[in-house]
Parts: structure tokens; sequence; C-alpha cells
């Protein structure tokens, strides 16, 4: 059965092109990005869905007065199988990020631009590949009339550029019955060229902003100031000893330790010969989930206490970003062992499950127990320039997400 499958799909790269321009020519940007939401594309798409024959389509509408038509739309549609009582969800997102400078671009980032395999355009990659994978699985089974041994859902989410309140987190909150432990949850929306990568945990979170302040002088007599800049320097180079003190290591992620690392530097003083009196920096942490958020500051609040005390400085210390890290997908998990070995059989590779140091929306599905987990197969250079992606790989991602469907 999947092999007649398999086989259809190897004819849709020309329904990929044709969807994908169509795709990439609505600039869904949320209000923070300068634009009106995702609702054009969300139209467009059910449009399509009804063209596969899908019936059970259905709309979430999130309240957001920011956009114009008052709402951000999230829709699942469903292609039901033997086993009504089991579906795997295959969740993307419909949001794209704005395309920058224009002049870095080879192309209008809003037309489709295709070069072979290779197709050029905002969203290709993030997420358009990842949401025609699914609709080319569904598209196969409609086509072939196979009804498959569970349910096919589609869930498309607003908002994941965002920050998800309009789409996922929305959806776990306001629709939790949509979400049942007998289900596989697929996210495909990070992932290696090689394929090899499965996603299934993931680091915390923390962004730290310091702000030292001291005393402002002259700098021919430093002896009336306190140097704030010295003092900031210290703290940066005290930061490094936190991990000797967070010392555990998971091989799930590369690096497999937590890292702790300062980042961005604020202007101080513009001049030369005046010692600064306030200098602010940034840190972004990348903790294991064996630790907990609140451990962590306390430990950055030691070590500002104490280069408060040997500078004679303050040191004021604001969270920009906290997120404690959502327990990890079992290596052992349904979803996990099948998605490997459909991953072997379609790509010929070595898939492992691996952690990554930064957050996908499979963190609010794994807050609820429920396993889920990241891949696919990706160029690699979503929010860049030139944004690109395979039709090989998608079309090849189709097939991994159709023989999921067969148990």
């Amino acid at each position: 059965m999947t092999d007649k499958i398999f086989k259809y799909i190897d004819g849709l790269g020309p329904e990929v092109a044709a969807l994908q321009t169509l795709l990439v020519s609505i600039p869904a940007l949320g209000p923070k990005n300068g634009g009106d939401g995702e609702k054009a594309k969300a139209e467009q798409i059910s449009k399509y869905l009804r063209s596969l024959g899908l019936k059970d389509i259905r709309e979430f509408r999130s309240p957001d007065p920011s956009v114009s038509c008052g709402y951000r739309p999230n829709l699942a549609a469903v292609t039901p199988g033997r086993n009504r009582d089991k579906t795997l969800w295959i969740i993307s997102h419909l949001d794209v990020v704005p395309p920058g400078d224009p002049a870095l671009w080879d192309s209008d980032p809003y037309a489709l631009k295709q070069d072979g395999d290779i197709i050029i355009g905002r969203g290709v990659e993030d997420n358009h590949q990842g949401m025609v994978s699914s609709l080319m699985a569904a598209k196969a089974l409609k086509d072939l009339d196979i009804t498959p041994d569970i349910n096919l859902g589609l869930l498309l989410v607003a908002d994941e550029e965002t920050g998800n309140a309009h789409g996922l987190e929305y959806l776990v909150r306001e629709q939790r019955g949509l979400f049942n432990e007998n289900d596989l949850y697929l996210v495909p929306d990070f992932g290696l060229p090689s394929s090899e990568m499965v996603e299934v945990a993931e680091k915390s979170m923390l962004w730290l902003k310091f702000t030292v302040t001291g005393r402002q002088c002259h700098a021919s007599t430093p002896a009336k100031g306190l140097n704030s800049l010295v003092a900031a320097s210290a703290l940066i180079l005290d930061i490094q000893n936190l991990h000797n003190e967070f010392d555990k290591s998971d091989p799930l992620f590369d690096p497999p330790c937590s890292t702790f690392t300062p980042t961005k530097k604020e202007a101080n003083v513009e001049n030369v010969n005046t010692i600064p009196g306030r200098d602010v920096f940034y840190v972004d942490c990348r903790v294991l989930a064996d630790y907990g958020l609140d451990r962590v500051g306390a430990a950055f609040k030691d070590l500002a206490r104490k280069v408060e005390a040997r500078y004679g400085v303050k040191v004021d210390i604001e969270p920009v970003l906290r997120e404690q890290a959502a327990p990890a997908t079992p290596l052992d998990s349904e979803i996990v062992c099948r998605l490997i070995g459909l991953i072997r059989r379609v790509y010929g590779c070595d898939p492992k499950p691996q952690g990554i140091g930064g957050g996908t929306v499979a963190a609010y599905l794994r807050r609820l127990g429920l396993p889920a987990a990241v891949w696919s197969t990706l160029v690699g250079n979503a929010h860049q320039p030139n944004e690109k992606s395979s039709i090989a790989y998608t079309l090849g991602d189709a097939k991994v997400m159709a023989g999921l469907l067969f148990e």
C-alpha cells in the first residue's frame, strides 16, 4: 500500500511548485512583524483542502484586535482512517517573518523563483515545506482513494514567529479536546539536509540583562569614580564559573552541557577620557532540563553580589526571556520509533533522536504529557535572504508522513 502512495507522491513535484507559488505570494506577517495576520493565507489553504475533498475542516479563531479582521486563524483538517480513535497530527505554521533588506534578495521575496529542484521565496522553508509535505500526503490519499489505518490530522497554526499566543498555545488552552494521549504528534519545523535529526528534547532558555552602576568620572582621576566597565568585565568572566556548578551532561545535545554565554553589550560613554558609570550587557543561557531556572537565577545573583562587594558597584539583573524546558519526548515513544523507521526507509540514512538548545512549539504538547517529535529535511536557511527549499525534500517528507499512517 505505501509503495503505491510513495510512487504517486514522486509525481507531485509540479503540484508542490504551484502550491508554493500561491503561498509565497501571501505575506502572512503577524502584527508584531508589521503585517495583518494570516487570514488571507488560511482562506487559500481552506480552499485547497476543500478541493482535495476534505470535509472535516475547522477554524479556531484567537481574538486579536491588532489585526483588521479581529482574529488570528488556526485550521484543523482531518482525513478519516480506519481507526477513528487515533490521529497523526502534523503541525505547521501559517505565518512567516519579514524578508528584511530587499537588496539582499536576488528576486522578489513574494514571487516564487524556481531553479530546478530548488525554489526560492519568503517562507518556502519556514514553514511552507512542512505544510506542503503534509498536504501532499493528504492529496495522495484522496487521489488514490486510500483509507489509512489512522486519521491524518493537519493542524495549521498562527503566530509561531512572534510567540504562539494566538497559535498552538491558544489551542492547547482553549481547544484541549483536540489533543489526545493516543495520538501521534509531528512538528515539521526543524531538521537537517541529511534527515538524520529527530528532535525530542530542548534546553531551558534564560536571557538576562545586567545593569552595572558605578560612578562616572574623568579618566585622569580614576580613584574618584567606580568603573562600571571593569566591574562588568569581572562579572562576565565570573559567569564562566557557572559551568562548574551546572556540570551535568546529556549526550542528546550538542553541546551536551548547559551554556551561559555573554552576548550583547550596550554602549556606555562616547569619549575615551571618561570612566563609565553605567554598563549594560546580556547573557544567553541554554540550560539542561535537570536544573530549574530559579536555581540558575540564584546563582547569577550570588555572582552579582560578590562583584558588588569587590568593586563597590550596584548590579541589577532583569529577565528578558525565561522558558523552562518541557519534559523530553521518550526515546521509546511510538512517534519516535515509527518516525525513525520511516526516515530510514525513505531516505536510506541513519536518523537519531537529539536535543536542541532552542525552543519549538512541541514544548506545548510535551507539557501536556503528549510525546511530540520535531523533524523535517531542510536546506537550513530559514529567515535568510533568498530562502530556499527543495522539492525533492518536500516529497520525501510527504512519503514519511504518509507512511506513519499505516500501522
